[in-house]
């Protein structure tokens, strides 16, 4: 743990001091966008390729502690009333099992389950609703899961018609609403009934387009499907489409997977996720289902990572950072450029200044400087819901010196810049001296081209970019040995 950590209160951070910075020194902080990821360095991976955490949240999951008796429903309560909402849905049901996902799912093949869930959403809904004070507006909403179109077009209208009972909904350009979808279980009008009710972004997996891999992993799907999906989605007018690609999965090779990425650059989605599939058998179950002598070997996963940064460079792509990418006109990419960007538990998004409200099993929320996250058990959750007890059994409350850490960690990972003079103004320190121990241990990423430090601030150059995580865990103030095993490595 950091030596500042121990810092009198006298030398700890603070934020009452009025912040007067005029310009945002963090819009085209990387402004060298052309090459941003051309410098693909297999020996500088390998060197620094260990576990290292996703950073959705400062401090992570694994600090969250029990939740006291009425912490809930007392953040809500005091909750900012003028601070916009974020809602955020898990719907965590699936037709069918893929092997590859690390995921807590409900395989089933009938909607039997979905309309009882729903009954729970309502309760929940209602309960957090009524702990709120004023009439907050709601500039972004995610249905994520499992599979959010397991429910029918029917229970996907019934759900949107009871928000809008309790929410009033931001009508600008700017707000987004979304949902992850499967190709495979889209009814004739289901995209159609989304796009009218007012969804306006779209995600899905295709993972990979090779039929040996998609048989391996459980998840066969074919590039006709996909493309008609995607046609299908502009038409309707779909402002921002997503597609996941896996590379690591059994029996990829370079040569395969080079052919998907190239007719999903065809398709062209606007943003891309290119994760990396970590197999951990002995913590998911479904996992086991895939032989380790079909997975291709670390060489081999470096060189699809190398091959597709390349393509989706050449094609015009904007690498967002930690798997994502985004073509230079889409909101994230503008928001990066502008350096507007920020990152929560739903990843990278343009709407950091909203409240992130959770529903449903697992889901996350935060609320101010509090994070608090429901039940993981589907049984448990509705015993919560029934008993009328608000749903949350984990948080914690984000204190000063870890809002200021967690201000340097997101900045690092959505503007691959931490700049000096914002920090002192923001939260009254001297940033060379509070961070002396992290600067010191940043020499090395220095030496190695991954980073840059003078008296202005820490950016993370192009060759760093890859490995924004392994700079940004520098900062952490809770990592330590008995984490690591939990973490996904960088490759």
């Amino acid at each position: 743990m950091s030596q500042n950590s121990q810092l009198p209160p006298s030398e700890a951070p603070f934020t009452t001091r009025p912040v007067e910075i005029v310009e945002n020194p963090y819009a085209n902080a990387n402004r060298d966008y052309d090459s941003q990821m051309r410098l693909f360095d297999e020996e500088l991976i390998k060197k620094y390729n260990r576990s290292v955490p996703r950073y959705t949240s400062y401090p992570t999951a694994l600090e969250f502690v029990p939740i006291a008796d009425n912490a809930e429903a007392e953040i809500l309560q005091n909750r900012d009333e003028n601070t916009p909402l974020s809602l955020y849905f898990h719907i965590p049901f699936c037709r069918t099992l893929c092997y590859y996902c690390g995921c807590n799912k409900i395989i089933t093949k009938k909607n039997s389950n979905s309309g009882d869930y729903l009954e729970y959403l309502f309760k929940e809904i209602r309960h957090k609703r009524s702990l709120l004070k004023g009439n907050p507006v709601v500039e972004q909403i995610h249905f994520g899961g499992g599979t959010p179109t397991f429910l029918s077009d029917d229970e996907l209208v019934q759900l949107w018609d009871f928000l809008h009972t309790q929410f009033e909904f931001s009508t600008k350009e700017t707000a987004d609403y979304g949902i992850e979808i499967d190709p495979r279980e889209l009814r004739p009008t289901t995209l159609e009934v989304l796009r009218g009710l007012g969804f306006n972004r779209v995600s899905f997996g295709v993972q990979d387009l090779d039929e040996q891999v998609q048989i391996a992993v459980n998840r066969v799907q074919s590039e006709e499907l996909i493309r008609n999906v995607m046609t299908e989605s502009r038409r309707l007018g779909y402002r921002s489409i997503n597609i996941d690609l896996i590379y690591g999965l059994p029996h990829q090779t370079p040569d395969t997977l080079k052919h998907t990425v190239e007719k999903i650059i065809d398709i062209k989605p606007d943003r891309l996720s290119v994760f990396n599939y970590a197999h951990l058998p002995e913590r998911f179950t479904s996992q086991r289902r895939i032989k380790e002598e079909d997975l291709p070997t670390p060489a081999e996963k470096l060189t699809m990572l190398g091959d597709t940064i390349s393509a989706l460079n050449t094609a015009g792509y904007q690498y967002i950072g930690i798997d994502h990418f985004a073509l230079p006109d889409d909101s994230l990419s503008i928001a990066q450029r502008e350096g507007k960007l920020h990152r929560n538990f739903q990843g990278y998004t343009t709407h950091g200044n909203c409240d992130l409200l959770g529903f449903g099993v697992s889901s996350i929320s935060q609320i101010g400087d509090h994070y608090l996250q429901n039940d993981t058990e589907l049984p448990a959750y509705q015993e919560k819901i029934n008993n009328k007890q608000l749903p949350a059994i984990k948080h914690i409350h984000v204190k000063i010196a870890d809002q200021l850490r967690r201000y340097v960690i997101m900045n690092l990972l959505c503007h691959d810049y931490m700049d000096f003079k914002d920090v002192n103004m923001r939260f009254s320190i001297d940033p060379m001296t509070y961070f002396i121990d992290e600067i010191q241990a940043l020499s090395e990423m220095q030496k190695d081209g991954l980073v840059d430090m003078d008296a202005k601030g820490i950016r993370v150059l192009p060759k760093g970019r890859l490995l924004g995580r392994n700079v940004a865990m520098v900062f952490d103030d809770y990592l330590n040995k008995k984490h690591q095993n939990r973490f996904s490595k960088v490759i």
